[in-house]
């Protein structure tokens, strides 16, 4: 871990450079440029509340916020792993070329979807205020559960960079996982719109933990317990360290195959 920190500190301004050049690339040519950061939410949570609204209208209040809360999380953490999965490959022309350390690529995606996320929390707000929600005191609570989904992205994105290097069929498998994901993740449906058996595998789930943590702090004005925070916690650290395991132990043979 010290390495990694050295490391880091040494490469943290090539971090910074990267993540402002994914920003530019990302809304390039674009006429309303990062403010689709907060109009693409929006522009989502228009489309389920028109779908989903009436089918739930009985079960949650404020659905459009409900709905935010969960989708922003979820959103983060795809575009995370996504940008994560291919980081490798797509740098192999500077892994060639110069000695960068090789988890600076996956935690540069991380960290750009993390910037995203900042820009899409304006859509919450706005929603909150179009709604007539009450803004709740907790709601300047929410940088500890993007703290948890954050490491628990990069451990992820770890995991997964390792193996699209070695077996480039991850994407396609790994797209396939993250549709079940998202309807094993409540989103938007209340809990109690499925089974107990459902709902058992819904609590294997990490992203039910994180969005619920959203969700209390933004909806509910509460902060959830210490066991919900040792939950995304453990989830968390788990990820992390297994991805840093599985990264170094395969990154030196990254040469052979990007």
């Amino acid at each position: 871990m010290k390495a990694y920190f050295d490391a880091f500190k040494k490469y943290h301004y090539l971090l910074e450079d990267l993540v402002a050049k994914d920003f530019k690339l990302k809304y390039r040519r674009s006429v309303l440029g990062f403010l689709w950061s907060i109009l693409n939410p929006l522009l989502m949570m228009l489309v389920i509340t028109a779908v989903f609204s009436n089918m739930f209208k009985s079960d949650i209040e404020y659905f459009p916020v409900y709905y935010l809360c969960g989708y922003l999380i979820f959103n983060f953490v795809i575009e995370a792993t996504n940008g994560a999965l291919t980081s490798i490959v797509q740098s192999g022309y500077l892994i060639k070329k110069v000695y960068i350390p090789k988890y600076i690529f996956p935690l540069e995606k991380t960290s750009f979807a993390l910037v995203n996320i900042l820009f899409s929390l304006v859509a919450v707000f706005f929603v909150i205020f179009i709604t007539g929600m009450p803004l709740k005191p907790t709601i300047l609570l929410l940088p500890i559960p993007f703290a948890y989904t954050f490491v628990f992205s990069t451990g992820l994105g770890l995991i997964l960079a390792s193996l699209n290097t070695f077996f480039r069929d991850t994407g396609h498998l790994y797209s396939v996982w993250t549709t079940a994901w998202m309807y094993l993740t409540p989103l938007f449906y209340p809990m109690s719109a499925v089974s107990e058996e459902i709902q058992s595998f819904i609590h294997c789930n990490p992203l039910y933990y994180y969005v619920t943590y959203v969700r209390s702090l933004v909806m509910d004005g509460t902060v959830p317990d210490l066991n919900t925070n040792l939950i995304c916690l453990a989830f968390s650290i788990a990820f992390f360290i297994i991805g840093l395991i599985t990264f170094k132990k395969n990154q030196d043979r990254f040469i052979l195959y990007i």
